[in-house]
């Protein structure tokens, strides 16, 4: 019950924070990101073995010149391909059954791309027109929030086939088509509520965040059985490292960045 109770109210202290930087203002959403993006790098330089600190150098460079001086697309969109590249790398990672190690170099751009490209493009979603969308970063926030809890849910009570028992043992295929079918209705819902996209595209939207994003939290779960740990960290009490908390959002960002882009572009 203990346990219960700090997985709880440490959720709860989570959540509040990150309603109270989307709401405060859009300057406050974008720091906290920075920082959640340095947290999670931290974490995952632990996972990884990666020695030195230019990765978070490298970072700050990059999220602090995405986010406040570029503004061509054609440089957003070289970030994305590259961020996206590194993705489809990791997913040959997880899928592979070898156990190569990475070099130096290769953890360095996985640990820049994957992670510091997923956060900020997390922090530039909300961002259209030159607006801050917190009602469309909100309902993104919300999708993932309902996928993990159905996903869970479903899967405690009527979960029977394993998803993934070679990297996560207690992931289901009941647990997993029961968080999508969820999403997909609160999709719909947010769709009716928030028309800055119309309810189908909200709904496709859902769907590329729970594949990436279940993907995204496969893949952050191999790095750890890898690596011989339970958790990426120990900062939120109940429930780990900031990366278990976000891996999902972080893998999922660009993705769900380029849907939205592409539902601009056809609308």
């Amino acid at each position: 019950m203990k346990e219960v109770l700090r997985r709880a109210l440490s959720g709860a202290v989570y959540i509040i924070l990150l309603l109270s930087a989307v709401f405060l203002s859009s300057d406050a959403f974008d720091f906290l990101f920075m920082i959640f993006g340095l947290a999670c790098l931290y974490e995952f330089k632990r996972l990884v073995h990666l020695k030195g600190y230019h990765i978070f150098i490298a970072y700050l460079a990059l999220w602090w010149a995405f986010i406040y001086l570029v503004h061509d697309k054609w440089l957003i969109n070289i970030l994305m391909f590259l961020t996206i590249s590194t993705n489809i790398v990791l997913l040959f990672f997880l899928f592979s059954k070898k156990e190569r190690p990475f070099k130096f170099h290769h953890k360095f751009i996985i640990g820049l791309f994957y992670i510091g490209g997923g956060c900020i493009f997390l922090t530039m979603i909300p961002y259209k027109n030159n607006d801050f969308a917190k009602l469309l970063i909100m309902g993104i926030f919300i999708l993932i929030w309902v996928n993990d809890s159905f996903a869970y849910l479903v899967g405690s009570t009527i979960g029977r086939n394993k998803l993934f028992p070679r990297v996560s043992p207690k992931k289901t295929v009941e647990g997993a088509l029961g968080g999508l079918a969820f999403t997909l209705i609160a999709a719909y819902f947010l769709g009716r509520c928030e028309p800055i996209i119309d309810p189908i595209q909200w709904m496709i939207l859902a769907g590329i965040i729970v594949l990436f994003g279940t993907l995204g939290d496969l893949i952050e779960s191999k790095f750890k059985r890898a690596s011989g740990v339970k958790d990426s960290g120990a900062i939120i009490p109940g429930h780990g490292g900031l990366l278990d908390r976000l891996d999902s959002m972080v893998f999922a960002a660009p993705f769900a960045y380029l849907t939205l882009n592409i539902f601009t572009y056809v609308s």
